[in-house]
This record gives structure tokens, C-alpha cells and sequence, in this order.
């Protein structure tokens, strides 16, 4: 049929670079691409969809309502080829993965993840940590695992980004915060890149606060958030649909972007290691779980 659309699986992985990082020159980075040709494939696919995907200034970049569908649809697309692909060489595939992945991560979609990677290379022996970010990448430092998933401070310049987002304070929506007394803070013990990030912030603005909890997983964090004890510190799009987005309310100080990325030991069998990147890059992170 003449009006037939089809996309090309190369602009889409360009597009969904340029959706994931909000950035034509991290996207040219992640891709190995030049600025222009980044360009170009996100303007050729705009033409295949006969729609703007994209809006851009000097300042920002953002996707409209029709690239948003389109993000999705991306994923969708890519994940299917690479599972198609994976499915017809992946038998032969075998030997050790260590992945890692920071606790908030490994909750939701990465158990299902994982169970299909097992699945499609059944030969290779996935080992798996789960802990603080921090902890993971020194144990990737030190050669002791092969990939990681981790929240790192945006910019950050390692690895492979998987999403962007806006750090947020969560807690309840009945919260009440006392004009002129220390705000509860619910954390992660020390040393912890969140953590670091929620006193800085507070520090300052000349903000008081006391630690009401200190934990060592994200559902201890939770737990005791949704106890009421104090406010904590998460990605926006990992925010619990019992929980509520304080930002913005009780002059609370704003928060930096947080990355989450996959960091590759360079020393690991890259074939694994790429094959496990994909699949989680593929797929799109949902909120917590109430």
C-alpha cells in the first residue's frame, strides 16, 4: 500500500537516545554518532510519521504528545528485534555474568527482565548482587562484577544511560512539616550518593534537619515514609502511587536530575554484558509498587 508507514530500527534507537537523555549531544555521545547525523535520523523519522516528534531551542529539548507515543512505541519495536535477534544467536552464549543493581531498581520490571535473559541464554550463569549504588560500582572497580545498575549523579559521564530523571521529596499526603523546626529526614546510612544529595540540598538553604531513620534498602525507606516519621528522597518516576511528590510545598530545596545507568566492566566478555545492557535499556521503568 502506498500510504503503508514503516520505521527504521536505526532512527528509532537515535530518537529513543535523543527522548531518553533530553539531548542531542549525550545521545551523539551514547551512539558513537555525529551531532548532525543524530539530527538527521530524528528528522527523517519525524518524516516517516508524518508528525514533530521533538520540539528544540537553544536552551532545551523536549517531545511532544506525539513523540511520547512514539518513545513507546520505540521501546516496543527494539525490544521485539533484539529478542528476535538475541533468540536466533544467544544459544550459543555461555559462561559468567555478574550483574549488580542498586535496590529501587531491582524492584518492578527487573525481576521479569532477568527471567528472560535467563531464559534466552540458559548457558550463561547470571550472578546477582543487590545493594546500594555506591557499593556496586566499587565492586565493579575492583573486578568483582561485570555490570551495573546504578543512580548516579546526572552528568556523571559513566556508562550507558538508561533514563534521566528529577530526584523529588516523597512522603505522605497529609504530611506537616513545623515552620522553624529540623525536617525528618528518612536515608540511607552512610556513605550514600542520596543521602549526600538531601543534607547538601538542606544544608544549603540553612535548612535544620534529623535523621528519623537510617536503612539499608529501599523497603525500609518506604516503609518508613509511609509510616509517617519523616520524608525521603526519590526518582519522580519512581514515586508509589500511596505515596505524594512534597517538592514545591513547605519550602523544601530543589533537587538535582539522577541518572540510571548500566556501568560496564571493561575487563567482563562484552557479549553477555551487551546482550543484559539491551534488554534493560529496552524496556521502560515503571513507578514502585505501593
Amino acid at each position: 500500500m502506498a500510504d503503508e508507514k514503516t520505521f527504521d530500527p536505526v532512527q528509532l534507537r537515535t530518537f529513543l537516545a535523543v527522548a531518553t537523555g533530553l539531548s542531542f549531544t549525550r545521545a551523539a555521545e551514547q551512539l558513537g554518532l555525529s551531532q548532525p547525523t543524530v539530527s538527521q535520523h530524528v528528522r527523517r523519522l519525524e518524516q516517516s510519521a508524518g508528525r514533530q516528534l521533538i520540539t528544540r531551542d537553544t536552551r532545551s529539548v523536549a517531545l511532544t504528545d506525539n513523540g511520547e507515543a512514539m518513545a513507546g512505541f520505540a521501546r516496543a519495536i527494539l525490544a521485539a528485534n533484539d529478542e528476535a535477534v538475541s533468540y536466533f544467536k544467544g544459544s550459543a552464549m555461555s559462561g559468567r555474568l555478574r550483574f549488580g543493581a542498586a535496590d529501587e531498581l531491582a524492584l518492578s520490571e527487573l525481576p521479569t527482565i532477568l527471567r528472560d535473559f535467563r531464559q534466552l541464554y540458559p548457558r550463561i550463569n547470571l550472578e546477582l548482587t543487590v545493594t546500594q549504588s555506591g557499593v556496586l560500582y566499587r565492586r565493579l572497580m575492583a573486578n568483582h562484577l561485570d555490570l551495573v545498575f546504578i543512580n548516579q549523579e546526572a552528568d556523571a559521564g559513566r556508562g550507558r544511560l538508561v533514563r534521566r530523571d528529577k530526584l523529588v521529596w516523597v512522603g505522605l499526603e497529609r504530611t506537616q512539616l513545623e515552620p522553624g523546626q529540623p525536617l525528618p529526614l528518612i536515608t540511607y546510612h552512610a556513605p550514600s550518593w542520596g543521602r549526600s544529595i538531601a543534607i547538601n540540598a538542606l544544608e544549603g538553604v540553612h535548612r535544620t534537619w534529623r535523621i528519623t531513620c537510617n536503612t539499608r534498602e529501599i523497603n525500609g525507606l518506604l516503609a518508613a515514609t509511609r509510616a509517617g516519621i519523616g520524608i525521603c528522597v526519590l526518582a519522580k518516576s519512581r514515586v508509589p502511587a500511596d505515596l505524594r511528590v512534597l517538592s514545591g510545598r513547605f519550602n523544601l530545596p530543589p533537587l538535582p536530575d539522577v541518572e540510571m545507568a548500566l556501568v560496564a566492566n571493561p575487563l567482563a566478555a562484552r557479549e553477555p554484558v551487551e546482550a543484559l545492557s539491551r534488554a534493560i535499556v529496552n524496556v521502560p521503568l515503571t513507578p514502585l509498587r505501593p
